[in-house]
């Protein structure tokens, strides 16, 4: 009870009963006699918790302990709330609110020093503000202009309710479909744990994907570790533990054996192993087992995730994780495949914003995500981010300069313009019509129209016709880099020029071009020189890119030329005939069969990789041989 709340309880005894708080037993010693019959000791009690809330101005006023009355004479408080009548409980209510926003006044000197500690740590303590109508515009009016201010382009900011592939599903088909399949590949999966039963847990919650409950525990094989920060951007790199050095070892052993059986005996051992998931996942991607695929590239990312810096934020852009650095590249690798197996199930929302991640890890793009973003975003109808995203990328306005995005943008703005129409809005705009952007790319790029045609198939006659105009008929790159760059853009979307109003767009476009050739020969000239300076280089500088990459059809390959994958796809796809038969054959032991079980060794032998030496007839086991009758 405070001294103020007491002396509002004196005055109000002083008026109802006509006595002096000197005849209230109050001595200048200090102190109240508990066997003095008075007034106040004969009041009603209260409840003694209802004026808890008053005491820290105790100290505050009358130097803590003592009181001044009407006349100015100091008097010791009397802290039994006991004497208290219940007359003053609704004014000691109303003090309430006053007295917090006294605590509230005094709380930010309270958290100085721990604001002096958090600065001494360099970390920044920002309250979160609460996400509702009325503060949904400030919130997202803010970001742009703090993502500029750290130099980050904000359309590679990622928005998370994107990223799982589960989210975008549920949107198609409901949430009744998405959660009937994952109980029944969940149930399925468990039972094929080997070891019997394995106790339940619940695994760490990750942004990328949704680990289900029976994939093992995170071991912690590796980390990260920061290296610098520069430019407001911060650098990062993975770390391996010893262990994980011990698995990178066999695994390399393994593969220079090309031994499957060994990298699967490294999975049984270091589960997380990522090397050796990326393996199998591109060994299930090739015999079509594209689930089993899919769950081995998401335990790559899932044991990535789990080793990321806790300032590592990647969804902010600001982040980069350089891919010259060796221990980076899985976590590149795994994102591709993951952004591809979306693309596969339908999710292009989620593979846009993997190809975002892509783009913001590593500037120098090594995955080529540059050459599918545009892709993507048409694919997930996100027309408007597009032309933002060509305008803000590199900040000199050049992406139109790529085949992908000049033939992107057209088809952005012509479902831009279509749905202005449909909503009948007439505003008007300085950006070029959509058929003014297809003239420009055709013009540009006259090598596309023809790739197309026979690559959708474009059956029509109106193409034969236009492709006998020289200008398309004999048209060239002129550049091995534009020419590559031609042959995966034509393979990653040529899916979207099947649509018959893209068709019609197209093929105006080029009719009109060729009536402009008509009246002016030099453009062509003209663009030829642009064309020539932007591609101007007489190597392929992205021969590290494989259009196969970029397909959305995966060859299949049979189980006895698994062997391959032991040596990289990239490196048997870039091989000649002649460079593929020099690969050593794998000196293989003869397995030992006696004293083993028949069924074991029987499922065994259907392995393309195991050997058991050779048969009665002195043949190599496994060979065919010519039997006679």
């Amino acid at each position: 009870m405070s001294a103020r709340s007491l002396r509002r309880v004196l005055k109000e005894e002083d008026k109802s009963l006509g006595l002096s708080s000197v005849n209230l037993g109050l001595d200048a010693a200090g102190g109240s006699d508990e066997g003095t019959d008075s007034p106040v000791s004969a009041a009603p009690s209260k409840n003694p918790f209802d004026l808890l809330d008053d005491q820290e101005d105790e100290q505050e006023v009358a130097g803590g302990n003592q009181l001044e009355d009407a006349n100015g004479q100091e008097h010791p408080v009397i802290t039994n709330s006991s004497n208290v009548d219940p007359a003053s409980n609704c004014k000691s209510k109303k003090k309430k609110k006053k007295n917090k926003d006294k605590s509230a006044s005094r709380k930010p000197r309270a958290e100085e020093t721990l604001d002096l500690i958090l600065e001494d740590l360099s970390i920044s303590r920002k309250p979160s503000p609460q996400i509702g109508p009325e503060n949904i515009k400030a919130v997202s009016d803010e970001a742009p202009i703090d993502t500029k201010k750290h130099g980050t382009s904000f359309v590679l900011v990622v928005d998370p309710r994107y990223l799982k592939a589960e989210n975008e599903l549920r949107k198609i088909f409901g949430s009744k479909v998405v959660n009937s399949f994952e109980n029944h590949h969940t149930s399925g999966s468990s039972r094929q744990i080997r070891g019997g039963r394995r106790a339940v847990h619940n695994p760490r919650k990750t942004i990328l994907i949704s680990p289900p409950i029976y994939w093992p525990r995170w071991d912690g094989s590796m980390s990260m570790e920061l290296l610098e920060t520069k430019d407001h951007q911060n650098y990062f790199r993975y770390v391996h533990s010893p262990s994980y050095g011990h698995a990178q070892e066999a695994f390399e052993a393994a593969k220079a054996a090309n031994d499957l059986n060994a990298i699967a005996s490294i999975l049984a051992h270091y589960p997380y192993h990522i090397e050796s998931l990326l393996t199998f996942g591109e060994i299930f991607k090739y015999s079509g087992e594209h689930q089993s695929s899919a769950d081995a590239i998401g335990k790559c990312l899932f044991a990535l995730e789990c080793a990321w810096h806790p300032l590592f934020n990647p969804l902010q852009g600001n982040c980069q994780l350089k891919y010259s650095h060796d221990a980076n590249k899985p976590l590149f690798s795994a994102l591709f495949n993951h952004m591809k197996n979306m693309d596969r199930r339908g999710c292009h929302r989620s593979a846009l914003e993997v190809c975002k991640l892509l783009l913001s890890l590593d500037s120098d793009d090594p995955m080529g995500a540059l050459f599918c973003v545009d892709y993507f975003s048409l694919r997930a109808q996100e027309y408007q981010w597009l032309e933002k995203f060509a305008e803000e990328y590199r900040s000199d306005n050049s992406l139109w300069l790529f085949p992908n995005f000049s033939y992107s943008l057209a088809v952005a703005r012509f479902y831009l313009e279509r749905d202005a129409a449909s909503k009948e809005n007439t505003a008007q705009t300085e950006k070029a019509t959509s058929s003014d952007l297809m003239k420009q790319a055709l013009m540009l790029h006259p090598l596309v129209l023809q790739k197309l045609v026979a690559k959708a198939p474009l059956k029509d006659s109106v193409w034969a016709q236009i492709l006998k105009n020289s200008f398309f008929g004999s048209a060239k790159a002129g550049s091995p880099s534009l020419e590559h760059l031609i042959n995966i853009y034509v393979e990653r979307s040529y899916l979207i020029w099947r649509f018959p109003e893209l068709q019609n767009l197209l093929k105006e476009a080029a009719l009109l071009v060729i009536e402009s050739l008509k009246q002016n020969s030099s453009e062509a000239r003209d663009w030829s020189c642009v064309r020539k300076e932007a591609f101007s280089s007489e190597k392929n500088e992205y021969s590290h890119l494989m259009v196969s990459d970029f397909s959305d059809t995966t060859p299949s390959i049979p189980p006895e030329e698994l062997r391959q994958f032991m040596v990289g796809p990239q490196m048997v796809h870039e091989m000649q005939d002649g460079d593929r038969e020099g690969i050593p054959e794998r000196a293989r032991a003869p397995r030992e069969v006696a004293g083993r079980n028949a069924a074991i060794v029987f499922l065994e032998s259907l392995l393309p990789w195991m050997d058991y030496g050779n048969d009665r007839n002195g043949q190599p086991d496994g060979q065919d041989q010519n039997i006679e009758d």
